[in-house]
């Protein structure tokens, strides 16, 4: 197989006479690594290039089959253990394929992996069902899951209108923070917290609008980003630097990169 490729690769790797850099990794290195190889190939993905996203892949998985190779140097289990677990885990969770049940929308998957999970968890009285969310998760992608999480319980507004309503709130008790910016030094946890709060419910809303936030912000993150950059080329063929551009030549620019780049 080709993966057995990769693992001889990387004994060959953490052997004697192999890496002086690979064979000092530990579990805990590995992951940081593994974490910003997913980012690459989620960018990768977004790119539309399929080369690029090839490579990706291949990175991802060489640093899941080098955290593997570790854990068995540690005697605690190998590739093949992986394997097993996750095909029964995913084989239990979709009954409706390998089983009796029947579902007929992928709604109702996800009412059923829901319970199935939550069956799982009965013999541990202290679990939480926000247990599974991992808290290493960055913020934005965290809140998502947490807010997804307890709306399976029940715990949830009945529309998006509620939670519009709520962004209201939100919004109206950090501004009046802010107001008193000018008035007197505000406790920055408090500002911090306030506006966590109406980050926190603008999660809840993209969710009501099946919207992921995570994926949102990049697609308007990478937007600006792509404005920015001609608004920077069109003051680079002026000979001056962006800082000497009254506020009003900036705002032209921006119009205009506006105007040029959707």
């Amino acid at each position: 197989m080709e993966i057995d490729a990769i693992i001889e690769l990387i004994e060959t790797l953490r052997g004697e006479n192999g890496c002086p850099w690979d064979k000092k990794q530990t579990p805990r290195t590995i992951a940081v690594y593994l974490v910003e190889e997913i980012y690459e190939l989620v960018d990768a993905i977004e790119s539309g290039n399929h080369d690029n996203v090839c490579e990706e892949l291949g990175d991802v998985l060489f640093h899941i089959l080098f955290l593997a190779s570790l854990f068995r140097e540690m005697g605690h289990f190998d590739i093949k253990d992986v394997v097993d677990v996750n095909t029964e885990k995913m084989t239990r969770r979709h009954p409706h394929v390998f089983g009796k049940d029947r579902v007929g929308s992928a709604e109702e998957v996800r009412v059923q992996w829901h319970k199935i999970k939550m069956k799982e968890k009965q013999h541990d009285p202290e679990a939480s069902i926000l247990d599974s969310v991992p808290a290493s998760l960055p913020a934005l992608m965290r809140a998502y899951r947490i807010s997804e999480r307890a709306a399976k319980t029940g715990f949830d507004w009945s529309d998006i209108s509620g939670v519009m309503q709520k962004v209201e709130e939100e919004w109206s008790e950090l501004k009046t923070e802010l107001k008193g910016l000018n008035q007197a030094p505000k406790d920055q946890d408090i500002l911090a917290l306030e506006f966590g709060d109406v980050l926190f419910t603008l999660v809840n809303l993209a969710r009501f609008a099946n919207i992921h936030p995570e994926i949102a912000l990049r697609g308007s993150t990478k937007k600006f980003e792509k404005r920015f950059k001609h608004m920077e080329k069109q003051v680079s063929k002026s000979q001056k630097d962006m800082e000497s551009f009254s506020q009003d030549e900036l705002d032209g620019l921006w119009e205009e990169a506006k105007s040029k780049i959707d």
